[in-house]
């Protein structure tokens, strides 16, 4: 049994000790490279699943690209080993059964947790059984835990303790749609939405269709994609989503149809959402005749968006790209951190040259730049 002791009553010092749970898997490895960028942050430890327990492999080894920036160790995880560090705030990058099992104990002990699996996201304790395959024992967690759109649930997101990052797919439908919805642009007919994301959304696995001579572009989940519900959900609209995979690493690339009401024209549109993200560093809307791509947005926290509208029809067709890895998964996390603990949205997610010299164990010497 674990004890659990309550951290919440200390003194937040900076740097910020943070623990990454998953740290073995392509968004956890991202989320690991932004935060030693992070000049606020004291990386403290890195954790895998339970088939480490007998052998913690250096990060370094898993991850060779991060050579001479860090000598932390990826170890079992375990409430007791991730609570003897006595972290701040906890990302879990981990199965949606495991983070439903370690997230009650670190709130409890009074750690923010950024939880980037779905173990949180729906709000209907009965959508798990169908959607995700287990039980959910937490229903109370389920009605606290905020959902991490940085964008559009900022305040909510500055009081949380439990955040459930969205999903990557989900992201690049709600940042465009849900706007829309809450104006009331929208008809009254279903949403179809047509996504393609790379290879790297189904994670480290191996599987036959991932390999790189099988690889094709090809639609799966038909009627049934575990992330249709947290779309509907987010935006209250009603969404036929097919989902594809795409020959490529990384990436999103979502089209989205949608009915318009009679008196909403292309401007109408274009001037809400431009007006929604002016300020935003991480959402941009395109000018006319602009349209996203996936190269575009490789590598950054940013989602473009492009649009156009058949009036005859009344017929809008908007386009989002996102890095599925980054503004879908890791690039979401760290930016409802930077919220969550008042800290500057970009930090993080500067560059260092290729000259520049890595950071020190768990900090950045780099200076923030812009957020890509």
């Amino acid at each position: 049994m674990t004890h659990v002791r309550s951290f919440i009553d200390q003194p937040l010092h900076n740097p910020c000790r943070v623990v990454v749970v998953g740290a073995a898997g392509y968004s956890g490895a991202e989320l690991v490279g932004l935060l030693l960028r992070h000049s606020e942050v004291d990386l403290v430890g890195l954790f895998g699943s339970s088939a480490r327990a007998d052998h913690a492999q250096r990060f370094d080894q898993i991850f060779p690209r991060f050579r001479g920036w860090t000598d932390l160790s990826v170890h079992a995880a375990t409430t007791d080993a991730i609570l003897a560090l006595k972290p701040h705030a906890v990302f879990l990058a981990t199965p949606h059964e495991a983070s439903h099992e370690l997230a009650p104990t670190l709130c409890a002990a009074g750690i923010t947790v950024f939880d980037l699996s779905a173990a949180f996201r729906l709000r209907e304790a009965a959508a798990y059984p169908k959607h995700y395959g287990f039980t959910h024992r937490h229903v109370d967690l389920l009605q606290r835990a905020v959902y991490g759109i940085a964008e559009l649930n900022r305040v909510e997101i500055e009081q949380a303790q439990l955040v459930a990052v969205p999903g990557c797919y989900p992201t690049s439908v709600i940042l465009p749609l849900r706007p829309l919805v809450e104006a009331g642009f929208t008809a009254d007919a279903p949403v179809i939405v047509d996504s393609t994301s790379g290879v790297s959304g189904a994670g480290r696995s191996l599987a036959l269709k991932s390999l790189f001579c099988e690889v094709s572009q090809q639609p799966y989940g038909v009627f049934s994609h575990r992330h249709q519900p947290e779309m509907a959900q987010e935006t209250a609209a009603d969404i036929i989503f097919t989902p594809h995979l795409g020959p490529f690493d990384r990436g999103i690339l979502s089209t989205i149809h949608v009915t318009l009401q009679p008196h909403i024209d292309e401007a109408a549109v274009r001037t809400l959402l431009f007006e929604r993200y002016k300020s935003s560093a991480c959402v941009t809307v395109l000018g006319s005749g602009e349209w996203p791509s996936v190269a575009a947005v490789e590598g950054s926290n940013r989602c473009d968006i492009g649009l156009a509208v058949d009036a005859a029809r009344r017929h809008l067709i908007i386009c989002s790209a996102l890095d599925n890895l980054l503004k879908g998964a890791a690039g979401q996390a760290l930016q409802c951190f930077n919220i969550r603990f008042g800290f500057h949205d970009s930090l993080g997610f500067s560059f260092p040259s290729i000259a520049a010299s890595p950071p020190a164990r768990g900090s950045s010497h780099t200076e923030p730049a812009v957020m890509p």
